[in-house]
């Protein structure tokens, strides 16, 4: 199965946010290293070993992933509340959180609470939460413009909603950013409700015990 950059970085900051919430506090700094120093070829490796990975027998069209996605997808969890997020705004169609590895300030992905294939179906309904959220940015932070960007991971398509300050696109580095600003932001853009709670995950929890890692090469 081929992965595109973005669903590699998804992965990888996906499994790295299960490690820091259930590995013991002395393996939970070694392995996230290790996770972060793999380059793409030993990160998809070691996604195979850990049956991480969706095999090529469990492909589906379009429609059928529509109907069936992936349990351990990311997005999925998130709408299920089964991953805490920032949780901005939402609709009947679609739920939008604060991105936690930004590309700019209020950087915020709008995520269809039932799962999209292609950019060309995206509703009204999570388009019109879009155009509100881009309003609310321009008004409360001033940035230069603020872009709609559909990305597609892991089998979704999703919406980014990108401030650009000075020159940012949604190839641009992306930052790490802390909890603290994550909640001034929900505060200064969200709505007054509660930071969703995160529940542990039925599906592919990774197991401390049983995690394969590559022996380091001095």
């Amino acid at each position: 199965m081929e992965l595109s950059q973005e669903e590699l970085e998804e992965f990888k900051r996906q499994i790295i946010q299960q490690i820091n919430s259930n590995f013991s506090e002395d393996k939970k700094t070694p392995a996230i290293e290790r996770i972060k120093s793999m380059n793409d070829e030993e990160f998809i490796d070691f996604l195979k070993k850990n049956k991480l990975l969706p095999s090529e027998t469990d492909k589906e069209d379009d429609e059928e992933l529509e109907r069936k996605p992936q349990q351990g997808n990311p997005f999925r969890l998130i709408v299920d509340g089964k991953i805490s997020s920032y949780l901005i705004d939402e609709n009947k169609s679609c739920l939008a959180v604060l991105e936690i590895n930004p590309i700019s300030k209020a950087h915020i992905i709008i995520i269809p609470k039932n799962p999209v294939n292609k950019s060309e179906n995206i509703s009204k309904e999570i388009l019109s939460l879009a155009k509100k959220l881009s309003k609310k940015i321009e008004t409360k932070l001033k940035p230069k413009e603020v872009l709609t960007i559909p990305s597609s991971v892991l089998g979704e398509t999703i919406l980014n909603i990108l401030p650009v300050y000075s020159n940012e696109n949604i190839s641009s580095p992306r930052k790490q950013v802390s909890k603290e600003e994550l909640e001034n932001l929900k505060n200064l853009l969200g709505k007054k409700q509660k930071v969703r709670t995160e529940k542990k995950p039925k599906i592919k929890k990774i197991e401390e015990s049983k995690l394969w890692l590559p022996r380091r090469i001095p």
